[in-house]
């Protein structure tokens, strides 16, 4: 088992450019087998989601072809079975991003319920409802979704709470349906946008995404393309909060600042400055951080994403901050890790109270899920003295290269991978 081991204490000074959105990669991975032509995708970020899914497409017969790190060339004309196997399931919750695209393309679809991050329930019911009122026959059988089609039709659909999932997953079977479908109460995240546009570059016809009303006119067949991912507003918001913690001063490239606006507001609002660029941002924090309260809310709102970065920064301001958690009821099991590093964090249902603290001290803790593992990085950063963060498999299922990056802006940091290696790295820097 792999671990972080960090020197903290050293404010994060660089440039860091950031990666492809893996949210937006996943679901356009998997729309990508929806056509029989090759489907050129740039700009992925590798990491080990995007490579289990990639298997997982793989294995039901399409031709997936590497052509570099973050380059990937997929031909879904060898497709050979509308069964996804359980294996990548458990590691991977966006598989069931293939119900939608193999119902859409084959009207038949077999996908186990999913796994992933253990930071609550995210119930599917939503997607199913969509799938049923395209005409889908949709049975839940040896733990697996069983959905089928004669024929998938327009419907107007009006989901009961906006869920990114559900919005992908019912636009990639509605865009191969007969007629018109509309989707009311849609999410607006920049990666359901994302995914509109690379269904539309294959010659879907899909109009309002961004807003939260989507229409679909469904075509008989999708085609060939090339398709760039948009950047990860979630890794860039990591780096952001991870400047505003270490007092230091990041220019992070290849952004688009409109999905940061909301990070942006509550750095600024908490002391930072931030300074907007065409494709980048920077933000620097020369004293104390202030307090804030955040609520978490789908986009434009704060991502739920963000909230475990924020609370670190928050757990070190001059003050008493209120974070309420409003998508995921699990969301704050990182608060009894960052209890051990010295902050003073009462969590109360979906509300964590935060008394600011001066500072952290090192300590070993572990990441319970990918953003709270990013999270706790950065309270190590932040901290004196070594911090070991046990589980970064979590960290690596989301962030390319992580400690790569914080190096490069003068963080202290290594993977390691055994207990000898943690007292070596420790001796080497006493």
């Amino acid at each position: 088992m792999e671990q972080y081991v960090i020197r903290g204490g050293n404010p994060l000074v660089g440039e860091v450019e950031i990666g492809g959105a893996k949210n937006a990669a996943l679901a356009i991975l998997t729309a990508a087998v929806m056509t029989d032509e090759p489907v050129l995708i740039d700009n992925l970020p590798d990491v080990s989601d995007i490579n289990v899914l990639l298997e997982a497409i793989s294995v039901i017969g399409a031709t997936v072809e590497r052509i570099d790190r973050h380059t990937v060339r997929i031909n879904g004309s060898t497709i050979g079975s509308i069964s996804v196997d359980y294996e990548f399931i458990k590691k991977i919750r966006a598989s069931y991003y293939l119900l939608g695209a193999l119902l859409g393309k084959y009207k038949k679809a077999e996908v186990p319920l999913p796994g992933g991050c253990n930071i609550g329930s995210r119930p599917i019911d939503q997607h199913l409802k969509g799938f049923r009122a395209l005409g889908a026959k949709v049975d839940i059988l040896h733990g697996a979704i069983l959905a089928s089609a004669e024929n998938l039709t327009g419907n107007h659909i009006f989901l009961d709470m906006v869920s990114v999932g559900a919005t992908i997953n019912i636009m990639m079977a509605a865009a191969m349906a007969k007629g018109n479908t509309i989707i009311e109460n849609a999410a607006r995240e920049p990666h359901v946008v994302d995914v509109a546009n690379f269904l539309n570059s294959m010659g879907a016809n899909i109009k309002g995404a961004g807003t939260d009303v989507i229409r679909i006119r469904g075509v008989e067949a999708l085609h060939g393309t090339s398709y760039s991912i948009v950047p990860d507003m979630i890794e860039a918001g990591t780096y952001m909060f991870a400047a505003a913690a270490t007092k230091g001063d990041v220019l992070i490239k290849n952004v688009i600042p409109k999905h940061l606006e909301a990070m942006t507001a509550k750095l600024e609002e908490i002391g930072c400055d931030v300074e907007e660029f065409d494709d980048a941002v920077r933000v620097s924090a020369t004293k104390r951080l202030g307090r804030t309260h955040v609520k978490t809310l789908p986009y434009p709102g704060f991502p739920t994403d963000m909230q475990p970065q924020i609370s670190v920064a928050l757990a070190l301001a001059n003050g008493t901050s209120i974070v309420t958690e409003s998508i995921f009821e699990n969301r704050f099991k990182y608060a009894d890790e960052l209890t051990r590093m010295g902050a003073c964090v009462k969590v109360e249902g979906n509300t964590a109270i935060i008394d600011g603290v001066r500072g952290f001290t090192g300590a070993r803790v572990s990441a319970p899920d990918l953003r709270a593992g990013a999270a706790l990085v950065i309270a190590g950063l932040a901290a004196e003295g070594i911090t070991i963060v046990d589980d970064i498999v979590y960290i690596q299922r989301g962030y390319e290269d992580f400690e790569g990056k914080l190096k490069g802006l003068g963080a202290e940091i290594e993977k390691v991978s055994s207990e000898k290696e943690i007292q070596k790295y420790k001796l080497q820097i006493v």
